[in-house]
């Protein structure tokens, strides 16, 4: 699997750990400046930076014949600026694991646990725009070949990060 492309998540462990915003790989650049339109993350511009996610990959394959990777460990602290109004947020890394299940239909599905930064696209269920922090556990689906991300299951804590930073 080597370096998988997800547009969005930043996993910060925030995933504060976030990070991911581009691509998750083993060793990944410094840190990764992620630049969103208004209306694609929140109704405003943001701009996203994490520093270096230091989580270790695991690839195995499971009972069904799916291939699956876990990430393991501390992602990546994340700065997130509502580019309209110069408004911060700096968001610790913590521990971020995620197990990532890889379909022969062309979808993965992503069970996080911890704390998640996921961006929602006006094309993802439910559309967004919209970036929130979950704490806890999140399970979402994504169609590989669109990068289309379909929320399944959240269960713990959600914060509107769009709303932090507008106010």
């Amino acid at each position: 699997m080597g370096t998988r492309s997800i547009k969005r998540v930043v996993a910060v462990a925030l995933i504060a750990s976030a990070t991911v915003l581009g691509t998750v790989e083993a060793a990944a650049a410094q840190t990764t400046t992620t630049n969103f339109e208004a209306g694609v993350a929140c109704e405003f511009p943001l701009t996203l930076v994490g520093s270096q996610d230091t989580r270790t990959l695991h690839e195995l394959i499971d009972a069904n014949g799916n291939a699956v990777t876990l990430l393991t460990g501390r992602g990546s602290a994340v700065t997130l600026t509502n580019d309209e109004t110069g408004a911060t947020l700096a968001l610790q890394a913590n521990g971020a694991p995620w197990r990532i299940v890889d379909r022969p239909d062309g979808t993965s599905t992503y069970t996080t646990m911890g704390h998640l930064v996921l961006i929602m696209f006006p094309s993802d269920v439910p559309a967004g725009p919209s970036t929130t922090l979950y704490v806890g556990r999140v399970v979402f689906d994504v169609v590989n070949a669109t990068g289309v991300f379909t929320l399944r299951e959240v269960r713990g804590k959600a914060t509107d990060l769009c709303a932090a930073l507008s106010g």
